[in-house]
């Protein structure tokens, strides 16, 4: 699969992998200063953004997804940093390509299975502005019906990011009946071989995707990992926070 892509900025090659629901553009707090001395490489995964759609959507397809891109730009040897679903395809394209990654970030995600659904909420918000999506002529349209499901008025902003007009009615970017299918495979993880490149985790510090009892599945999978805590941030802790965690990022970029 050929992803949508965008390049900014001129150096080291970095690759910049969103979350779920998420879009290219959802990093651009990072990719912005980043590429004053990088060449930042967003992409968009598949069943987001502009990228092609399909009925599969498992960490090994985005991996691949990814690997094909890395060819077509002829990457040698390139930074990582992924966010939450994005960390985890990070993660998995290290264990396909250990030679080539270089560093590699993880914002806000373990190397685990989660056992527990975190967005029956979101994907009930998604399908009720979706039976509408012939009708609502406008964004306001679309977020009173989230919010009849989604309650935090940050989350409902970061779907909406994603719902685009399209000739005269609007369309999700992302593939909604996908990503629920393969809710599983989203929340799943099989754990990888030993990355021995340099990584780091970057955890918001109110988040609860990573717990102390992940320390030995981390460890194992990655290590020569460490961790950094962002003080007074959530899940989404890149737009919390862009000064900080941009500074923690190109600390560890920049070391020899």
């Amino acid at each position: 699969m050929q992803l949508h892509y965008k390049i900014e900025g001129k150096g080291q090659p970095i690759l910049l992998i969103h979350g779920l629901f998420g879009s290219l553009s959802n990093l651009g707090l990072l990719a912005r200063p980043l590429s004053e001395q990088y060449e930042v490489i967003s992409v968009d995964l598949r069943n987001h953004g502009q990228s092609p759609k399909s009925d599969r959507h498992d960490y090994n397809m985005m991996a691949e997804d990814l690997v094909t891109l890395i060819e077509h730009l002829c990457l040698d040897q390139f930074d990582v940093i992924g966010h939450s679903m994005g960390g985890k395809v990070a993660m998995k394209l290290a264990d396909r390509c250990p030679d080539k990654v270089r560093r590699l970030v993880v914002l806000d995600i373990a190397p685990v299975a989660y056992s527990k659904g975190r967005h029956d909420n979101v994907f009930a918000g998604l399908n009720e502005v979706s039976a509408y999506l012939n009708t609502i002529t406008k964004r306001s349209e679309a977020e009173s019906y989230l919010a009849m499901h989604v309650n935090d008025p940050g989350v409902r902003q970061f779907l909406l990011k994603s719902l685009k007009r399209e000739g005269d009615r609007f369309a999700w970017q992302f593939n909604v009946q996908s990503l629920w299918n393969n809710y599983q495979h989203i929340m799943g993880w099989q754990a990888i071989e030993p990355y021995h490149g340099p990584t780091l985790f970057v955890k918001g510090q109110n988040s609860e995707y990573i717990h102390p009892e992940y320390r030995d599945a981390t460890a194992r999978q990655f290590p020569n990992a460490r961790a950094h805590m962002v003080a007074n941030t959530g899940h989404w802790l890149h737009a919390e926070k862009p000064e900080t965690v941009h500074r923690v990022i190109q600390r560890f970029l920049n070391e020899n």
